[in-house]
């Protein structure tokens, strides 16, 4: 259908002279111009009609579904990186800002953890807490060490809020933690400003000096730093709590403080390992489009990712009745966490849940489901260390503690989740990733890709 005058246009109804009789040359209203216009304009309406239904048939769209931290803005990037990674060069300096965010939150985490474990380990009776006493006493004044390392990294945690209100763009999340959130344009209010840039950009909401102002001070403070973040990041004491898991850090946290040295650089540019593991909290649904081609045809591809946390999957429903497919992703290495918005629901059961609601929706029951079992390489660090997951899923009884049992373990509960609930019958694609995993994860786009490709040529009829 096209539009016409307001009014919905199809290519049977009669045009506005044929239904006077004015295309008749014995009526009197014939008119020989007015009806060459008037047929004019009527192979165009068709024309762009058809244009339209042609470009609706070649567009892809698929949502990115999960918990908060699942995993899918790194997929996101992933598709971006494989189909347009010139434009993810083009984004490199626009991330600057947002690592050395990553960098002082978990700076500041590491201190804050500090100060609650080293003030409560004395009253501490479990015998957790004894055996991380006695593995601290050995090093001596660990107060008096850690009281000077915080003393001189006073200048950089201070910037944490002014740091996030910029990229923000003033935007505050109720009952949330301090963070950096991301939403559709984001990229606009980090973007290098020109001297007779800065008042249009303010004017139209785009970026801001404050931003540059406070990315430039972040880098400052950062080199002058760095042998005292290095020095906490390595501090012993810091090295015990972690391994007892007495500090909990975000998972990109070791990633940045390991590599301190080459990003407190001037001259710094992020890599795209960086890109990957940078941490950036979504905030309503961003769309992202990529034009993929699959036996010499242009598909466009629309990537929609979403806030997972709790509040904001309700944004999701409108997009449902129209999408071609559902990468669902679920962080298999999450089973001894907690939700962050309600601490006492384990997030691989509230992943369950999540995926037993999109198996079960009507709007969804058309859409070709891929199920992405994610952060397999956090699963294996974690069960080589020790963490048991009988302790978190008791149902998990006295099977070994491997990887292999472990993820067919959890791999089985997905798919029986599938298999009670989904609706519409669909096959599940299931796979086990890595989204820091360049190589792995470029294969599974692939194949993902033309497999969702390819089912919705099935269902369009397009050749």
């Amino acid at each position: 259908m096209a539009k016409r005058s307001g009014h919905t246009y199809s290519s049977s109804e009669p045009t506005f002279l044929q239904s006077i009789g004015g295309t008749s040359k014995s009526s009197p209203y014939y008119d020989e111009e007015a009806a060459r216009v008037s047929q004019k304009i009527d192979d165009e309406l068709k024309r762009e009609w058809a244009r339209r239904k042609d470009t609706q048939r070649r567009q892809v769209k698929v949502m990115l579904l999960g918990q908060a931290e699942s995993g899918k803005s790194t997929l996101q990037k992933q598709f971006q990186l494989y189909y347009a990674h010139q434009t993810l060069d083009h984004e490199r300096p626009l991330w600057r800002p947002v690592v050395y965010f990553n960098i002082i939150k978990a700076v500041r985490m590491i201190l804050d953890e500090l100060d609650h474990e080293l003030s409560t380990l004395d009253s501490d009776q479990s015998t957790e807490g004894q055996a991380v006493a006695h593995a601290l006493a050995p090093l001596g004044d660990v107060n008096g060490e850690i009281s000077r390392l915080r003393s001189k990294l006073v200048p950089l945690t201070s910037m944490e809020d002014s740091l996030a209100s910029e990229l923000n763009s003033g935007v505050h999340v109720a009952g949330g933690r301090s963070g950096v959130y991301v939403r559709a344009g984001w990229q606009a209010l980090v973007a290098p400003l020109s001297p007779n840039r800065s008042q249009a950009a303010l004017a139209t909401g785009g970026p801001t000096p404050g931003v540059a102002h406070v990315t430039n001070l972040a880098s400052r403070t950062l080199m002058s730093v760095q042998n005292e973040i290095d020095d906490l990041w390595k501090h012993p004491a810091v090295r015990i709590l972690l391994n007892n898991r007495r500090i909990r850090l975000d998972e990109s946290a070791p990633f940045f403080l390991d590599d301190i040295v080459r990003i407190a650089q001037s001259d710094y540019l992020p890599t795209t390992a960086d890109l990957l593991n940078v941490r950036l909290q979504t905030l309503g649904v961003s769309e992202h489009s990529f034009d993929i081609e699959l036996c010499g045809t242009r598909y466009n591809w629309l990537m929609y990712d979403v806030g997972g946390a709790r509040g904001q999957r309700h944004a999701w429903v409108p997009y449902f009745d129209d999408a071609t497919a559902i990468i669902f992703l679920a962080p298999i290495s999450a089973f001894d966490q907690y939700l962050e918005e309600d601490g006492r629901t384990n997030r691989l059961d509230d992943s369950l849940q999540l995926f037993t609601a999109i198996c079960s929706n009507k709007l969804l029951k058309n859409s070709h489901l891929v199920l992405l079992l994610n952060k397999v390489d956090l699963l294996k660090k974690k069960l080589e260390s020790g963490i048991k997951v009988r302790k978190y899923i008791t149902s998990y009884g006295d099977r070994p503690n491997t990887y292999a049992d472990v993820s067919e373990y959890f791999r089985a509960h997905f798919i029986q989740v599938h298999r009670r609930n989904d609706i519409g019958r669909r096959v599940l694609y299931a796979h086990f990733t890595s989204m820091l995993d360049i190589r792995a994860t470029q294969a599974i786009i692939v194949n993902v890709g033309e497999a969702i490709i390819r089912s919705h040529i099935a269902k369009t009829g397009l050749a």
